[in-house]
C-alpha cells in the first residue's frame, strides 16, 4: 500500500490510536508489510569469497576490515565478486513540536532552508552524493516552515507534508498511528522507486532530532537522559540541561504507554525517523544492505531491528557519532562502525564519506592476483 493510498485524520482520532494488531482493517493493513520476511545473505556466495581471499597475494587477515567488507558484499548481492555502482541517498526531513523547549541553537525555519539547500547542491551530503555520482534526492514529510513553492515539482525533491511537524512529545503524542502510517510507508516507497540498487543511505533533517533519538534511545535502552542527551546543534551548557529537562518530561509522559517500538515511534518519534525506519526495514526485504549514518540514523535501524530482527543482517555502520547516545546505541546492535571522526552532522554525510571504503574493499577484493595467478608461494599456514 503506497503512502498516497492512506488518509490522513486529524491528531487525536481514536481510532487511529488503538493497538496496531487490534487496528481496523485499512490501518491494519497499512503496517503488515512491516513484518514481511527479510532473507539472510547468501552463505554460499560469502564462502566463496570467504576462500577468494585466502588466496590473494597478501597474509590472510592483513587487509583487516576491507577483507570483511568484500565478503559481507558477497553475502548481500550473491556473488563471490561483488560491485558497487547502483547507490541511492535520500535525505528525510520533517519539524518537531519539541523545539519549543529551547532545545536547539536554531530556529524550525531552518529545517525548510536546509531542504532548499539540499536541492541547490550546498549541503554537505549534497556535495559528497554528487561525488559518488548516488541517487540524491530530498523527501520532505512535514516541515513548520512551507518548503518554497519554486521547488515544486523539483526532480530531486519530494514533498508529502504528512503533518506540520510533530507534536511537542512533552506534551502530547508526536503523531496519530496513520501519520506514522505514512511515514514508514514513505521511506518504504523511495526504496522501490528504484529498479537497480546495491546499497541504501539514509539522511535526515529536523532541527530538535537529537533530542527526539534521545528520548527514543532511552526508552529503547532504558537509559537515563544524561546518558542519551547530547548538544545536538552545539547548545551551551544551559541549553543541555534544558534538553535533559524535556527529554526526562517527555519519557516521564510516554514510558507506560511504549509497549512495542512502534507506539514508541508513534509517541516519541519523529516524521524523518519513521520514514528512516521504513526505508532501512524496506530495503532488508528487498535484499538490499543499508550503509547506517549516526545518532538519529541509528535510532532508526535500532526501530527497524526490533520491528524485525533480521533486518540486522543487511545493515552496516559507517561511523560513531560525536553524540554520546549514538555509542549506547551501536552496542545494543553489536555494532562496530567503520569510521571515527568524531563527526555530528547528520544528513547521511558520515556514511557518504565511508564510501571510498566500501569501494576500495570491493576493488582491491576483485583485482588483486591470487597466489597461484602470480606465481607466488603462499608459505605455510603455520608461520607469520
Amino acid at each position: 500500500m503506497s503512502h498516497t493510498e492512506l488518509r490522513n485524520p486529524a491528531h487525536g482520532d481514536a481510532d487511529n490510536n488503538r493497538p496496531y494488531e487490534h487496528a481496523p482493517g485499512l490501518l491494519a493493513e497499512a503496517f503488515a508489510w512491516l513484518k514481511a520476511p527479510v532473507t539472510p545473505p547468501d552463505g554460499t556466495a560469502r564462502q566463496s569469497a570467504l576462500l577468494r581471499q585466502g588466496e590473494l597475494t597478501k597474509p590472510a587477515g592483513s587487509l583487516g576490515r576491507l577483507e570483511t567488507l568484500a565478503v559481507d558484499f558477497a553475502g548481500w548481492q550473491g556473488r563471490s565478486l561483488p560491485s558497487l555502482e547502483h547507490c541511492m541517498i535520500r535525505v528525510f526531513a520533517g519539524d518537531h513540536g519539541i523545539v519549543a523547549e529551547g532545545v536547539s541553537r536554531f530556529p524550525q525555519d531552518v529545517t525548510a532552508q536546509m531542504i532548499t539547500n539540499f536541492i541547490h547542491g550546498g549541503a554537505a551530503i549534497s556535495v559528497l552524493a554528487q561525488q559518488w555520482q548516488a541517487d540524491f534526492a530530498v523527501v520532505s514529510l512535514g516541515t513548520v516552515v512551507p518548503v518554497p513553492a519554486e521547488l515544486a515539482g523539483h526532480p530531486r525533491l519530494r514533498q508529502l507534508h504528512l503533518a506540520a511537524g510533530t507534536g511537542n512529545i512533552c506534551d502530547t503524542e508526536a503523531m496519530d498511528a496513520l501519520t506514522l502510517a505514512r511515514a514508514l510507508r514513505a521511506g518504504a516507497d523511495e526504496i522501490d522507486s528504484a529498479d537497480t540498487l546495491q546499497l541504501f543511505i539514509g539522511g535526515e533533517m529536523g532541527i530538535g532530532n537529537t533530542a527526539v533519538s534521545a528520548a527514543l534511545a532511552s526508552l529503547l535502552l532504558d537509559l537515563s537522559p544524561e546518558e542519551t542527551v547530547g548538544r545536538g546543534t552545539g547548545v551551551d551548557d544551559d541549553g543541555l540541561s534544558r534538553k535533559r529537562i524535556a527529554v526526562r518530561r517527555a519519557l516521564d509522559r510516554h514510558r507506560a504507554a511504549c509497549d512495542s517500538p512502534l507506539e514508541a515511534l508513534r509517541r516519541l518519534g519523529g516524521l524523518e525517523i519513521a520514514a528512516l525506519t521504513g526505508a532501512y526495514l524496506r530495503a532488508a526485504q528487498r535484499g538490499v544492505p543499508s550503509l547506517v549514518d549516526g545518532f538519529i540514523a541509528t535510532t532508526a535501524a535500532l526501530l527497524a531491528c526490533r520491528i524485525n530482527p533480521p533486518v540486522r543482517d543487511w545493515l552496516l555502520f559507517a561511523h560513531r557519532s560525536a553524540e554520546p547516545g549514538h555509542r549506547h546505541l551501536l552496542e545494543a546492535l553489536g555494532a562496530e562502525p567503520l569510521l571515527d571522526l568524531q563527526m555530528r552532522l547528520g544528513e547521511g554525510s558520515g556514511a557518504a564519506a565511508a564510501l571510498p571504503l566500501l569501494q576500495s574493499a570491493l576493488t582491491v577484493h576483485a583485482g588483486m592476483a591470487t597466489f597461484g595467478e602470480a606465481a607466488i608461494c603462499a608459505g605455510s599456514p603455520t608461520h607469520d
